[in-house]
């Protein structure tokens, strides 16, 4: 082997260099393109924030206040900036309080790299101390995990760790890396992307009998309907996809997590679809001749009851992941693929068209959700501020160029419903999982991954107490972050279900909360509270030009209703406008 060594051209050979375990690992995310790392030390993982000290220049470190606050604020930072969100852990606790986060992460496709420290590999499952079994508490919520014990396997592990989080449907990794293995010092030959593995296809091959049988089905039919979800977005098919529908002509709504792939106000844009959707988007998906599903995964919140679902339709599916076609809604013709690779390919097949009666049609249902609902939420006379006319004004202030950051709840709905998206990636919000607390550390990591961007968290009084803490985190790194508490005294969306599934009774919803803005103040935050009408609009402009970080609550109605809205157990057709 040695006189093999010495018979390679100069060139050939490589350059090794000893380094520690924890060394290697900065080392390659750097080379990944990493600039920020979210995350909390402790003693199963402080040889790694040792090293960490002497890489400031090409590292931000943000020392968030709880890990999950950490976890939430790598989804906003990939959410919006679309690169790989990492976080640092360290064993025992510091692991287990990523959970929720992962399992946020995975249900969203949202990629991140998790990093967690370990115990001694000699004490593994001995029970030591701020022990656990990281890999199998995690594997339901991971897309991969691993366990390194060895520092040698550092730099292969992180590379798939990035080339899995990010290719084809993205996902959170976990790498968990045991003490002994951060420390320990090896032949370091450099780090090397990956670009493939074996077994592992990101993206599946591209037929193109399916693509003409699904333009041939788009061609020839008369009430045609996209629906369309994060796929878009996360495939940034953003341009393929504004491409199809002004060809086509075809009326197109969105899931809460597609909002933005086209702007609201597109001539084509009919809407949110979901139990809390509008309108014509959900009557008129069980009267449409051809579905066209891209890049969502039909979930119950967007299906309501399945065997009512489209039955009138033969269905087009077109999804990065073959394993949901056919997983709920039974697909006419599938599409596999990434859809910045479909699409264009469909789009050139299909016939220019204007479907200017159908598309009226949808309009007819907007004037009655209009007139029923929107009018009075929006523009209220009298009464308690609704969160609807907040928003409203928020748009008015922001013109539909903020990214938006929404807790989970009754505001979380509203805010979709009515806030304006101009741009790609500027709806961020938890929507399979449904975390609160989920909304003030992703507008933290949001900031983060768009320095550029206003980024405004709505959040309500029940979700804000939940990762309250994380205001430390803006305190200590001096972000701006626009913070709006849509305070209603009660766990709104639970409420609701009570008031009309339950005879309004009211177990355990009401809440009672701090002084938000006192609090605020504690972490040197400005803020204000507000309950007039007349306050509303100075209110809102005071915090968005205010320089740094701004909380603003706003007392609104303790018992309004998010409409419309599809009642559980009911088909999407069934939807409710009050």
């Amino acid at each position: 082997m040695e006189t093999l060594q010495q018979e390679l051209p100069a060139a050939e050979k490589k350059e090794t260099r000893k380094v520690s375990g924890s060394v290697a690992l900065l080392d390659a995310l750097i080379a990944e393109g990493v600039d920020t790392i979210f995350g909390y030390p402790g003693g199963a993982i402080m040889p790694i924030y040792d090293a960490l000290y002497d890489y400031s220049e090409q590292l931000t470190h943000i020392l968030v206040r709880h890990e999950q606050g950490g976890i939430h604020a790598g989804q906003g930072y990939a959410r919006s900036s679309g690169k790989v969100g990492v976080v640092f852990a360290t064993s025992g606790p510091g692991a287990t309080n990523l959970v929720t986060g992962l399992a946020d992460a995975q249900i969203d496709s949202t990629p991140l790299v998790c990093i967690t420290g370990q115990v001694f590999a000699h004490l593994l499952g001995t029970d030591a101390f701020q022990e656990t079994d990281v890999i199998n508490i995690t594997t339901p919520v991971t897309k991969w995990n691993y366990q390194v014990t060895d520092a040698t396997e550092i730099p292969e592990v992180l590379a798939k760790a990035f080339y899995i989080a990010k290719s084809g449907r993205p996902g959170p990794v976990l790498i968990d890396i045991t003490k002994n293995a951060q420390l320990q010092q090896f032949d370091y030959e450099g780090y090397i992307p990956c670009s493939h593995i074996r077994s592992y296809r990101p993206k599946p091959i591209v037929r193109k009998e399916y693509i003409e049988q699904a333009a041939a089905l788009i061609n020839n039919a008369k009430k045609p309907f996209i629906i369309w979800g994060q796929g878009v977005l996360l495939g940034r098919a953003e341009s393929e996809f504004k491409a199809l529908v002004e060809k086509s002509g075809i009326p197109a709504a969105w899931t809460i997590m597609g909002a933005g792939a086209i702007p609201t106000d597109h001539p084509q844009n009919v809407g949110m679809l979901g139990m809390h959707g509008n309108y014509g988007p959900n009557v008129m998906t069980n009267e449409c001749d051809v579905l066209i599903a891209i890049g969502m995964r039909f979930d119950d919140r967007v299906t309501g009851r399945l065997d009512k679902y489209a039955k009138q339709a033969q269905v087009v599916h077109l999804d990065i992941d073959p394993a949901e076609i056919d997983k709920n809604v039974k697909t006419t013709v599938p599409v596999w693929g990434d859809c910045k690779e479909t699409l264009p390919l469909l789009t050139r097949l299909l016939e220019p068209k204007q479907h200017t009666g159908w598309l009226a049609r949808f309009r007819e249902f907007d004037e009655q959700e209009q007139e029923i609902v929107i009018n009075q939420e929006l523009h209220p006379q009298s009464g308690e501020l609704t969160m609807g006319e907040v928003i409203y004004q928020l748009n008015e202030l922001t013109k539909g160029e903020a990214i938006i950051v929404t807790d989970v709840g009754q505001h979380q709905m509203v805010a979709c419903r009515y806030a304006k998206f101009n741009n790609t990636r500027s709806n961020i919000t938890s929507g399979g999982l449904g975390t609160m607390g989920f909304a003030l550390p992703a507008a933290i990591g949001a900031k983060f991954g768009a320095r550029d961007k206003t980024v405004v968290a709505i959040i309500g009084d029940g979700g804000f107490q939940m990762t309250l803490q994380e205001l430390g985190t803006i305190m200590q790194s001096g972000i701006d972050v626009k913070i709006m508490i849509l305070n209603n005294r009660f766990l709104g969306m639970v409420r609701q279900w009570q008031q009309l599934f339950h005879e309004k009774r009211y177990s355990f919803v009401n809440i009672t909360s701090p002084d938000f803005v006192q609090v605020a103040k504690g972490y040197y935050i400005d803020g204000k509270s507000i309950s007039d009408r007349a306050d509303l609009a100075g209110a809102l402009q005071e915090m968005l030009s205010h320089k740094g970080s701004f909380l603003l609550e706003v007392m609104v109605a303790k018992e309004n209703n998010v409409f419309p809205m599809v009642p559980q157990g009911c088909s999407v057709s069934e939807i409710r406008l009050k």
